[in-house]
């Protein structure tokens, strides 16, 4: 029973797991030695082995792999330890992740294209998109495409209920998804009586993101799967990303997930389960993808920078708009946008049981890191210090 209590007494600080994307807590390079190394040297294998190796060394992770897009438009591949504890199979370009709320960027991407093909706009409503026997209130009828996509529309990040609670509670314990109930009943009982709060802060929401792909499968008639495919898979030429991994060809190989931070009742390095979504909250965290695949989806973004010609050029280039400005951890829509010790980074995070993953990108000099690992850590310690070593390399040195 006391570890019970002392399960509960931790839920209001750690009940924000999940596909969550910004509560992570990202290192920084903290002297002028380790943000000069890398421009001095040039190295780029020995500047990853000295950020990802030590995760492994110190069991933070099973596995970890770093892709990294270099400005000239190349790729490299970097992995480390293991896809499963017991075997000597590092992961690569090609591993299989489940990549948490990195999916949402895929969402995001989804809906901006359709915003550019007049099928959507982001001004349209939840009242104007929902049939109207939909059980909404009336300030949940005023909430908007663009504000559930940039987690503005105030909805909170998982409904706070019983059933949330002790599935939470269970989650801590087992490592089971404690988001299995949010079927369309419990989502839209919730909203039947929602009261929007005053805010004026981004709130992240988990829920946010499965109502939008709720929406666009209603407005469309087509599945999120099929929209994946049309929209982004195919004409990027993405081969290992889909919502259903048992359909990718590496799926047995795919990297399995291991404790780390969370869950807090299972030893660190101990398996944990795979989460299944249902159908409405598959579009918030349920994509599995490979290293190669999401530096592929970051190259795009970059590229349609200087191009802008199509809908996808141009949805992708929108998504990375901020519409939310603050200083720090500025809104896009799925993207997160900082200055970190004066440089401009866009990025995702992805957060679920077994698994921790990273996209980030510097649209000034056309450079991203992706960084997947076979375990949920809070702390993001190879991604947006590989990116400011990167960009310190490009910049002129001072005689």
């Amino acid at each position: 029973m006391s570890r019970l209590i002392r399960a509960a007494a931790m839920l209001a600080s750690v009940m924000v797991l999940a596909a969550c994307g910004t509560l992570t807590e990202m290192e920084l390079d903290t002297s002028a030695t380790e943000l000069t190394r890398y421009a001095h040297n040039g190295n780029l294998q020995a500047e990853v082995d000295s950020l990802a190796a030590p995760l492994i060394e110190h069991g933070e992770t099973p596995g970890i792999v770093v892709g990294v897009l270099l400005p000239e438009g190349g790729t490299q591949f970097f992995g480390y330890g293991t896809v499963r504890q017991g075997q000597d199979a590092k992961p690569d370009g090609d591993t299989i992740f489940p990549i948490g709320s990195l999916s949402k960027g895929f969402l995001g991407a989804i809906t901006a294209v359709l915003v550019q093909e007049g099928v959507l706009s982001w001004n349209d409503t939840l009242g104007e998109l929902l049939p109207a026997d939909t059980r909404l209130s009336p300030d949940a009828k005023k909430i908007t495409l663009l504000q559930l996509a940039t987690h503005t529309s105030g909805l909170p990040r998982q409904p706070f209920t019983f059933q949330t609670f002790r599935y939470f509670v269970q989650f801590l314990f087992t490592g089971e998804n404690f988001y299995r109930h949010f079927d369309n009943d419990f989502v839209f009982d919730y909203l039947s009586d929602y009261t929007a709060q005053k805010q004026t802060e981004p709130q992240y929401s988990n829920l946010g993101y499965g109502l939008l792909g709720h929406v666009i499968e209603l407005r469309t008639g087509l599945s999120l799967d099929a929209l994946l495919d049309q929209k982004l898979l195919r004409p990027l030429g993405l081969k290992n990303t889909s919502y259903v991994p048992t359909d990718l060809s590496g799926y047995a190989t795919r990297a399995l997930g291991y404790a780390g931070d969370q869950p807090k009742f299972i030893a660190r390095g101990e398996p944990v389960p795979d989460w299944k979504f249902t159908e409405l909250m598959k579009g918030s965290a349920g994509i599995y993808s490979s290293a190669r695949d999401l530096l592929t989806f970051a190259a795009a973004h970059l590229d349609d920078i200087k191009s802008g010609k199509t809908a996808l050029n141009a949805a992708l280039t929108d998504t990375l708009q901020v519409r939310f400005p603050r200083l720090h951890d500025a809104p896009a829509v799925a993207w997160v946008v900082d200055d970190v010790n004066g440089q401009h980074i866009i990025y995702q995070v992805g957060l679920v049981a077994g698994y921790t993953s990273y996209i980030g990108l510097d649209v000034q000099r056309h450079s991203a890191v992706v960084v997947l690992q076979n375990s949920f850590n809070w702390k993001g310690k190879v991604g947006h210090k590989l990116l400011a070593r990167m960009a310190r390399a490009q910049s002129p040195r001072k005689q």
